[in-house]
């Protein structure tokens, strides 16, 4: 007996429920101890916006009193990688209809992979009800785990010092699966002295958006050579086969 589009959903899904809930909850503590909002902006923020790290950061930057212009361009930057993922599903997701938008504001890094590693049948109807079940799922776990933990910070009392590095821990995570893929310490070191240089020559209002400017400057500078060289490797690896 074949499985209800929902039942399919909940069942793929079910690993980032277990991802979502905890780092939600994360995030909706961070805000609710740190900043003096209604505790019930973090659930919004979960549902406008919808971006983990990006929440994070902006909870950070809100919270060193950064101007609202930095800190939209830092998570315009943080998510850009969020464009190529839509690019990569037009051909899925054609003939969607009104799914579509939301299909395409809802690829996470964890709904992106399970929307491109998940078997399909050819009914390509139903599978797109499937796929917009699975981001619908995940959006509602996260939402969820903003809200609790948001809610609880605002109701028991405890020393939340520290939990600030969530942030910092993350991104140091992010760094290391990026350099094991990449192989490449130039986006790192090229992060390090872009801050290096905004820290000791800007005034602080405008160090993160002088340091986001120089690394972007650094990596198109570095990509023709990049570029060759990867299909130099690629042109090897067809040359092998």
């Amino acid at each position: 007996m074949q499985s209800s589009p929902l039942t399919t959903a909940l069942r793929l899904s079910l690993p980032v429920l277990f991802g979502y809930l905890p780092l939600g909850m994360a995030f909706g503590v961070l805000f609710s101890t740190q900043l003096d909002y209604a505790w019930w902006f973090a659930p919004l923020m979960g549902l406008v916006i919808y971006a983990g790290a990006g929440q994070i950061l902006a909870v950070s930057l809100l919270l060193a009193s950064t101007g609202l212009i930095e800190v939209f361009i830092a998570m315009l930057v943080l998510n850009a990688r969020h464009v190529f993922y839509g690019l990569s599903l037009l051909d899925a997701f054609a003939g969607a209809g009104w799914r579509k938008p939301y299909l395409i504001f809802g690829l996470t890094d964890e709904t992106y992979s399970l929307l491109t590693s998940r078997p399909r049948t050819r009914n390509k109807a139903l599978e797109q009800q499937v796929d917009f079940l699975i981001t619908l799922c995940n959006q509602i776990y996260w939402i969820l785990g903003c809200a609790l933990g948001a809610w609880l910070g605002r109701t028991l009392i405890f020393d939340s010092t520290g939990i600030d590095f969530a942030l910092v821990a993350l991104f140091i995570v992010l760094c290391i699966e990026q350099y094991k893929a990449l192989q490449s310490h130039f986006a790192i070191w090229a992060g390090a002295i872009a801050a290096l240089v905004a820290a000791l020559l800007f005034p602080a209002s405008q160090q993160l958006l002088i340091a986001i400017t120089l690394v972007v400057v650094a990596l198109f500078w570095q990509y023709p050579s990049r570029k060759h060289l990867y299909t130099a490797i690629n042109q090897d690896q067809q040359h092998e086969r």
